[in-house]
C-alpha cells in the first residue's frame, strides 16, 4: 500500500467475528445498477460467512426500512449501487436508526454520487478534472461543442457503472446522447473527451492500493467493456513506488478527502496526452464481485477477497456518524 501524505483515518482492527454482531448485507435495490449490486452483495455475503460473520442478505427493494428497523441488525455492509443506496439516502435512514454502516457518510455519499457537485468541488480545490458543462435540456446541446469541440462524453449526473453514458462525435449523436442521459434525470454532464487509458485507484481505511490501468479495444470503457467483454485488460503495478504511481495516489486521496469520503472507495482517472491525471469521479460503493477492480488491487498486495470484505466491514466502526446530517431526497439532490 501507499500511505497517504496525511493520515486522516486509521484501521479499527476487529479479530473476533462476533464483535460485528448480526450483519445485514444490503444488496439489489431499485436502481439501474440492481443486477450488479446483486452480484456484489452475494459475493460479499459468501465471503463474510466464510469468515464466521453472522451475515444475512437484505434487499430493500423487497423489504421496507420499517421492517428493517425491527429486524435487530447490529450493522450494515452496504453493497447497493446507485440511487437510494450509494447516494446518501440509505445512509441517512441508517443514521436515523443509529445503525452503523460501511463506507462514507450521508453528505459525502450524496456529493460523490452527483457528478456535477463532485466536479465543482474538484475544480474549486484545484484537483485536475476534464473540462465540462452542465446541460438541463436538449436546447443547450451546442454549449459544450462550441467550447470544447468533438468528441464529447455525455453522462447522467447521478448514475454509475457507465449507465446512460455516451461518446459522441457530431451534433446528431450529441442529440441522441442527451435524450438518453436525460432519461435518467434532469441534469446531464457533458465533458471534453480525454483520449487515453483509464486508471483506477482504490482506497482502504486511509491507505491507497496499487493503481490499475484499464485497456479496452472499444472506443471507451463503457458498460460492455466493464461487465461483458473478455477483451478488457487490467494492468496492476503492484507495490511500485515510482513517481507516476505516487502522483496518482496523492491526487486520489486528495479527491477522496475533498468530498469528505471515508472507509473505502475508488477514484477513477483518465490520463491526458500530456501525462496529467484527470479525475473523473469518486465511487463510494464500488463493485465487489471477485473480479471487480477493488478486489483486484487488494489481491495484488496479498489481501484476499474474504479479508477485503472483513476490512470493509471494519469501516462500520469509523466515525461516519460525525457526518453532518443533511436531508437527501430520493433522487439524490
Amino acid at each position: 500500500m501507499i500511505e497517504s501524505k496525511e493520515t486522516y483515518e486509521t484501521r479499527n482492527t476487529i479479530t473476533n467475528p462476533s464483535d460485528f454482531g448480526q450483519v445485514a448485507v444490503m444488496l439489489g435495490g431499485s436502481s439501474s445498477e440492481r443486477e450488479i449490486s446483486l452480484k456484489s452483495g452475494t459475493a460479499v455475503l459468501e465471503a463474510l460467512k466464510l469468515r464466521g460473520v453472522d451475515a444475512y442478505p437484505w434487499d430493500p427493494n423487497e423489504k421496507s426500512m420499517e421492517v428493517f428497523s425491527k429486524a435487530g441488525f447490529d450493522r450494515v455492509w452496504i453493497a447497493l449501487h446507485g440511487t437510494n443506496g450509494e447516494d446518501g439516502v440509505l445512509q441517512d435512514n441508517l443514521q436515523r436508526l443509529n445503525t452503523p454502516y460501511t463506507g462514507s457518510g450521508v453528505t459525502a455519499s450524496a456529493i460523490a454520487m452527483n457528478k456535477v457537485l463532485s466536479k465543482n468541488l474538484f475544480s474549486s480545490a484545484g484537483i485536475p478534472t476534464p473540462n465540462y458543462v452542465v446541460v438541463n435540456s436538449r436546447k443547450d446541446n451546442l454549449i459544450a461543442a462550441e467550447q470544447f469541440g468533438f468528441p464529447l462524453i455525455v453522462k447522467p449526473s447521478c448514475q454509475g457503472s457507465s449507465v446512460g453514458m455516451s461518446l459522441v462525435f457530431d451534433k446528431p449523436e450529441l442529440n441522441d446522447a442527451l435524450d438518453k442521459a436525460l432519461g435518467y434525470g434532469d441534469t446531464v454532464l457533458v465533458e471534453k473527451y480525454i483520449h487515453g487509458d483509464e486508471i483506477t485507484v482504490s482506497i482502504l481505511q486511509g491507505e491507497v492500493l496499487p493503481s490499475i490501468r484499464i485497456i479496452t479495444p472499444r472506443i471507451f470503457y463503457d458498460y460492455h467493456a466493464k461487465y461483458e467483454s473478455d477483451r478488457t485488460e487490467y494492468i496492476c503495478k503492484g507495490t511500485s513506488n515510482d513517481d507516476e504511481e505516487k502522483l496518482y495516489a496523492d491526487i486520489a486521496i486528495n479527491a477522496f478527502q475533498e468530498l469528505g469520503c471515508r472507509g473505502w472507495g475508488r477514484v477513477d482517472f483518465m490520463t491526458a496526452s500530456d501525462g496529467q491525471p484527470q479525475v473523473l469521479e469518486v465511487n463510494t460503493v464500488p463493485g465487489m464481485t471477485k473480479h471487480s477492480l477493488v478486489p483486484m488491487a487488494a489481491q495484488n498486495i496479498g489481501i484476499d477477497f474474504t479479508d477485503l470484505c472483513w476490512r470493509i466491514l471494519e469501516t462500520s466502526f469509523t466515525a461516519n456518524f460525525l457526518d453532518n446530517e443533511i436531508k437527501v431526497s430520493s433522487n439524490g439532490t
